[in-house]
Formats: C-alpha cells, structure tokens, sequence
C-alpha cells in the first residue's frame, strides 16, 4: 500500500480528492466543527458508494457493535456490483486499544484494499493520537489522512451565514451576521438551525436584528460576554439584567459560575499577553480558541486592567466557595458576585 502524499493542509487535500472522484484509503475526521465534518463525511460517500448498492457497500461501526473481526471482515469483502466500497469507524479510539487490539488494527490499517475507503470519526470523543504508541501512530501517519475541522473565521463564516439567507431569499447584515455568531456560539451546526428558523420567521425580505431576538435563544457563553460587555461600559443595571436572563434559562448556578470563571480566565490571559505585544494567534495557542472568539476576546481584554481580573478571580472563587457552602440563595449569591465585579469594575 503505497503512502500517501503528505500535504500541509489535509482538507483541501480532501477537498481536490472529492473533487477529483479519487478518495483515500484511510481518513480520521475530527474536530469542533461537526456541521463541517458531517458535510465532508456525506460528500465523501457520495462519490464512493452507489445508492443502489448501498446496502451491500457502505458498513457504519459504532461502540456498540464494533470489534476487530467484524471490522476486518469490512474492510476485506469484495465490492457487489459496484467498484468501491466504504466503512464508516464512530467514536472509536484506536489509540486506547489494548496492545493485543492495537497489534491487530495496525496490521488491518496498513493493508487496507484499494477498493476500501474507511473513515473513523470523532463528534463527542476527543481524538488526540498517542505518538509514544509508535507503531500504531506510525502505521496512522503514513497510510492516513487526519483532518480535523476547526471552527471558520469570522469572515468565512459572515460569507457562509449570507449564502445561506439568500438561498431562502433573505438578506442579512455582516453585521448581523457577526451579531448571530456571537448568540449561538458560532459553530455552523448551530447557526444552521438558527437560520432556518430564522427565515421561517421572518415575513420580510431584509432580516432584522429583533427578527433574531424572537427566536433565537443566546448560548450561555454568548450571554457571560455580553454580560461582562456591559460592565466594561458601565452598564451595571443591564448586566444585572443579563444574569436574571440566564437564571431564566434555568442554568444551574453553579454551571454560570463556572463560565463566569472562565471567561475571566480567558481575558485575564489576553490581557497578559496585549500588554506582552501578543495577538489572537497566540492566545488561539494558549486556550484552544478559534480565531473569531480570540479576537473578541482580545479586544474585550484591554478594557480592564491586570489588577482588576486578579480581584475578579479571587471574587469568583470566593463565590464557589459559598455557593458550595452556605445555605444562602445560590440566585442571590450570584447577584451579589455581579454588583461586586461592576463595584471592582466602577473603580478599575
């Protein structure tokens, strides 16, 4: 089995192969972007199996009915009718085999068929590849194509949100758009159902940003930004306001707490690193961030001062403890950590 060419950008190489109607062995899709995955996984199918032949051709693995034999006799049978054949792997880490299993799903992997294409995925289970394991990783890297699919920039995704409101003859802003990422978290799989509903709503040809408010319900994190947004303006009142909007959506307060936590974290680190002559690019290394997120968050960082996210960290934790402790109300004691961070936030 021959190896395959190494590229430096594994989806467009996917890409100029669905293109080209000449699919890999071996692929491993991953990554945060589901909406993308899943899109490549079907185009992918598209030009391998025949729907006439299907049920023949195509075989899906999950974990509940996946093991080595099973899986071996996939690869191995013959195409019926049809030139090519595909297995589909869900949520199966080969990595964390046992070293009998892992001996055997190296031997499978490195002799795939021509006629075969198998691709393992990971929607819900992280995949992060153990070199240290190194036959099988050798084995992975040399026959297969790891693409992961990351979340879009911000302009890619202000294009992408677009075509998709003109495809149902709708209009929107860029900044709309960027409005819509920043409530749903951006991710396409979730923007994808807004949009629909979205249009479904919406009577006029031009969207409108309360044609959005009506019906789409803001993502926990959108609503901790927009939270610390206001504070960071002076709008104490309306960050108030923000809380009591999450209490609504019956999130848990201890849940709250911790992307409140967090978000400071994440500001705090952008913080560290504009006043080190940093960029997003660097704090996308540090946390894990996509691009639009980190620049946010970069540009949100500079508005409050070292000083003030170290006291927002020690207030935070002191709010753990007693949402863990006291017998207080956990929607007051949230209350409270707010009109302290706007107190600490007044006089930064």
């Amino acid at each position: 089995m021959a190896k395959k060419t190494e590229e430096p950008n594994l989806l467009q190489q996917l890409k100029e192969e669905i293109k080209q109607g000449e699919p890999g062995r071996l692929y491993f899709f991953y990554g945060e972007e589901v909406f993308l995955l899943n899109h490549y996984l079907k185009q992918l199918r598209k030009i391998v199996i025949d729907p006439l032949t299907e049920s023949f051709n195509f075989h899906k693995l999950t974990a509940e009915n996946f093991d080595l034999r099973t899986f071996a006799d996939c690869v191995e049978n013959l195409p019926m009718m049809a030139e090519r054949t595909m297995v589909v792997v869900d949520e199966i880490d080969v990595f964390k085999m046992n070293e009998a299993d892992r001996e055997r799903v190296t031997e499978i992997l490195s002799d795939i068929p021509e006629y075969c294409t198998v691709v393992f995925t990971y929607e819900t289970t992280p995949f992060k590849p153990d070199k240290r394991i190194k036959k099988l990783w050798e084995t992975v890297s040399k026959y297969g194509a790891l693409v992961e699919f990351q979340k879009q920039s911000q302009r890619d995704l202000v294009s992408w949100i677009s075509r998709h409101f003109a495809a149902s003859g709708k209009r929107i802003t860029p900044d709309l758009c960027v409005y819509l990422m920043d409530i749903t978290g951006g991710t396409m799989t979730a923007l994808s159902g807004e949009i629909s509903k979205i249009c479904a709503y919406s009577g006029a040809d031009e969207i409108r940003k309360a044609d959005i408010d009506a019906v789409v319900e803001p993502v926990l994190d959108a609503v901790v930004f927009q939270m610390t947004d206001l504070m960071s303006s002076g709008e104490y009142g309306a960050a108030l306001l923000k809380l009591q909007q999450l209490l609504k959506m019956q999130e848990e307060p201890i849940g709250i707490l911790a992307i409140i936590g967090s978000h400071f974290r994440k500001l705090s680190v952008a913080k560290t690193l504009l006043d080190n002559g940093k960029t997003a690019v660097d704090l996308m290394k540090l946390t894990g961030l996509s691009d639009y997120p980190a620049r946010k968050t970069m540009s949100a960082a500079g508005r409050f001062s070292t000083k003030f996210y170290r006291r927002a960290a020690e207030l935070v934790l002191e709010c753990d403890v007693q949402l863990k402790t006291s017998f207080d109300d956990a929607d007051r004691i949230l209350e409270v950590l707010i009109l302290q961070l706007a107190r600490e936030a007044r006089n930064d």
